[in-house]
């Protein structure tokens, strides 16, 4: 490569994640916290659904990231770390980690030997850090090495049966909604970090106002996410749902942000919010013969907490307003909460737990034609809004990705339009208020 090239393309590399980033709005630039808004692994069948995602380094520094398993009930079930030399990416197939019990292991990036299980240290990349409490091993010839032991088959056991909605024949827990089926299900958090450690972000110290706990503030990860069915023949994909930090910006107590449940709404996590209200598409018939689902995740805005008698600690969560409007603006009212969301005598809620798949057309959402958009204010009360602080009132982030497919032929995916923040939320149904931000 041309000197001057090189280094005009390491500037660029190194300007890069400033570019475009907007606090307040969630956009794809390096972020400080990545979702994977949810995710299915058939336990049964290796050539069924699974769901792979990466973790990209935006930055020549190593970055640390914390990920973490969480059930449709938002039950933290599972963490580790990754290693991530400059401009690093790992991959993940969630099939690996749930049944074949592999976690990553991942390097220092100091060599290139064959005994490294991480990455090289590329061209452009910084020197190597050392992180405080990771599983470092110097005696040579094995450079520092963060390695994560497999996942032992009690522990398997445990995890497969609470991600299916299933007892634990280790511990008697549940931790999520029980499908009738082997297919687990939840949602993924991968937080960039300051050191390794077994702590959830639901745990006390995982974030200090600044950055300065477990998690830090750099905003400097991003990623993308597959569901991949060999048997049926489709992917389908999208960029990870990417949080950015700002501690000169989300640090106000009682302010909506991410992680606000978590941190008793004093927003020390000081990650943006996610939107409310949400405006997508959907399809059924012409090419896409499959026809639409939506992946919904949402805030239930309680802690973790779950019982096999009675469910998830916070109920069902509800939604304030659900209209399908036609192609000839015909509007169908699915769902018409009372007063932000406190819902009616009768209610039926239609995205129940904090992360599922719902079909477009069915009973849980009809439509009044094949083809139309749908509005979704997802905002909902609890009783747990006036203790974690005035923009949590009446108000839930969530988050709302549409897949279509032509049922094994081709198939695409796409996040729904936002139309608000938590910080701005939509309230009261209105929707006129469409335009709103």
């Amino acid at each position: 490569m041309n000197k001057s090239l090189g280094l005009a393309l390491a500037g660029l590399l190194a300007l890069a994640p400033q570019a475009f980033a907007v606090p307040g709005t969630i956009d794809d630039v390096p972020a400080a916290t990545l979702l994977l808004p949810y995710f299915e692994v058939d336990l049964d069948d290796p050539g069924g659904v699974t769901t792979l995602f990466s973790v990209n380094n935006a930055s020549a520094s190593a970055q640390l990231a914390h990920v973490t398993v969480w059930s449709t009930w938002s039950v933290p079930v599972l963490d580790f770390d990754v290693y991530l030399t400059g401009y690093d990416v790992q991959n993940f197939n969630l099939y690996d980690i749930l049944v074949e019990g592999l976690l990553p292991q991942t390097g220092s990036g100091t060599t290139t030997a064959a005994n490294e299980p991480g990455s090289p240290l590329g061209s452009y990349s910084f020197p190597d850090v050392l992180f405080p409490n990771c599983n470092a091993t110097t005696a040579p010839p094995v450079p520092p090495v963060y390695a994560i032991p497999a996942i032992s088959p009690n522990f398997q056991s445990h995890l497969r049966a609470v991600l299916t909605g299933k007892k634990s024949p280790v511990d008697g827990t549940c931790a999520g909604a029980n499908y009738g089926d082997n297919i687990a299900r939840g949602y993924v958090t991968i937080d960039d970090s300051n050191s390794c450690s077994l702590l959830f972000p639901s745990s006390t110290g995982y974030f200090v106002n600044g950055g300065g706990g477990i998690a830090d503030n750099d905003n400097v990860l991003w990623g993308d996410y597959f569901f991949f069915n060999p048997t049926e023949n489709f992917a389908q994909g999208e960029t990870l749902v990417h949080v950015e930090a700002d501690a000169n910006v989300f640090n106000t107590p009682g302010e909506y942000t991410f992680y606000g449940r978590y941190v008793g709404g004093t927003a020390v996590d000081n990650r943006e919010p996610l939107a409310t209200t949400f405006a997508v598409r959907y399809l059924n018939g012409g090419g896409f013969t499959g026809g639409t689902d939506l992946l919904v995740w949402r805030d239930s805005k309680f802690p973790p907490g779950a019982s096999c008698t009675t469910g998830a600690n916070f109920g069902q969560l509800f939604e304030d307003q659900l209209v399908v409007f036609d192609e000839y603006e015909n509007p169908l009212t699915v769902v018409e909460g009372g007063p932000s969301g406190e819902p009616l005598p009768g209610a039926i809620c239609r995205f129940c737990d904090e992360a599922q798949r719902v079909q477009v057309g069915t009973e849980t959402l009809p439509t009044n034609d094949d083809f139309g958009w749908l509005y979704l204010n997802l905002n909902h009360a609890t009783t747990r809004d006036a203790t974690l602080g005035a923009a949590y009132t009446n108000v839930a982030q969530a988050w709302v990705t549409a897949v279509m497919d032509a049922e094994g032929r081709f198939s695409v995916g796409f996040d729904a339009l936002q139309l608000d923040n938590a910080n701005t939320a939509i309230q009261g149904g209105v929707v006129l208020s469409v335009g709103a931000r």
